[in-house]
């Protein structure tokens, strides 16, 4: 679970936003050692569910006022069992497929050594979706996100998107220090 300060407040009574970004909870892809890129949907495993449930406990005292995740399985799962820990309403969980995990292509439903050996290698498979296109849909998500009137906001999303949200942030915030 990480977190975030994002945006710029030029009003006392505006603060910035607050992002939680927590990334699924274990899966059987996970287990098993299978890329699960945004093509494929996993279940969270039993170990996982247990984790989620923990990462809700670590939430309780954030004032979280909006969930939003990815509709894929394994995000909407860990969701809902943070918003019972949290005692959010899941009926109230937005699914915004912006924060869907990287397209693994050709790779997703087989091994992750050959996803990260050929990233490694630089010679992924046209079929993935490229880090320029990862980070334009994050780019968009947070534009998002900043719309919303809300001020703490839990995103549960992937791996891949959440380095992208993370690194983002970053470079805002050293574009808004440097300025």
């Amino acid at each position: 679970m990480s977190s975030a300060k994002h945006g710029q407040s030029n009003s006392p009574s505006k603060p910035m936003k607050t992002i939680y970004f927590v990334r699924h909870a274990l899966t059987e892809a996970n287990v098993a050692g299978i890329a699960a890129g945004a093509e494929l949907d996993t279940p969270l495993t039993a170990e996982g569910k247990e984790q989620a449930k923990k990462a809700g406990q670590k939430l309780t005292d954030k004032n979280i006022q909006l969930i939003v995740c990815s509709p894929l399985t394994r995000t909407v799962d860990t969701a809902e069992i943070i918003s019972k820990e949290i005692g959010y309403d899941t009926k109230k969980i937005i699914k915004n497929p912006i924060f869907i995990e990287r397209y693994f292509g050709v790779y997703s439903g087989r091994p992750h050594k050959e996803y990260r050996e050929a990233g490694m290698s630089g010679m992924l498979d046209e079929s993935v979706e490229s880090g320029e296109a990862l980070f334009e849909r994050m780019r968009q998500a947070l534009q998002w996100l900043r719309s919303l009137d809300v001020q703490d906001i839990l995103v549960v999303s992937h791996g891949a998107t959440g380095k992208a949200i993370r690194l983002l942030i970053k470079v805002l915030v050293m574009s808004i220090t440097t300025k």
